[in-house]
């Protein structure tokens, strides 16, 4: 199993709980595969989506604790916790099934309720389709 460093764990925490007024914010993990650990790659603060997918490697997978300001049709806005399994097809297999395995432990331990998979890139991650599977 792969292993998550309490860093990452206080990372997420303070992630979780920081105020937000505008803007995306995310925290970006990756596996190292040698070690077996968790590691933190990026923070981000307000970023956008394209800006975001740009960001992320082409063909290696990532989760992604992404703080997504939402604007309601009534006019609200909201900051929703999303976790983003970003597993672009071209990465690695057995990198992928790594990524895989340890999702479930991952967003537990973020304590994510949402999470949006991102297959085929920077045409995933788009406000569009956060949006269509947040509303």
């Amino acid at each position: 199993t792969v292993d998550i460093p309490q860093s990452i764990k206080d990372s997420l925490r303070k992630f979780r709980f920081a105020r937000r007024s505008e803007g995306s914010a995310a925290l970006v993990i990756k596996i190292n595969k040698a070690k077996l650990i968790m590691e933190e790659v990026e923070q981000f603060d307000s970023i956008s989506l394209e800006e975001l997918a740009e960001e992320l490697p082409e063909n290696s997978p990532r989760y992604v604790v992404l703080s997504y300001e939402l604007h309601h049709k009534d006019g609200r806005k909201s900051f929703p916790l999303v976790l983003i399994n970003w597993a672009p097809v071209s990465s690695e297999i057995s990198l992928l099934t790594l990524h895989a395995s340890a999702l479930l432990n991952f967003q537990n331990t973020a304590d994510v309720s949402k999470v949006i998979e991102v297959r085929d890139g920077e045409e995933g991650l788009t406000k569009e389709i956060i949006d269509a599977k947040l509303l």
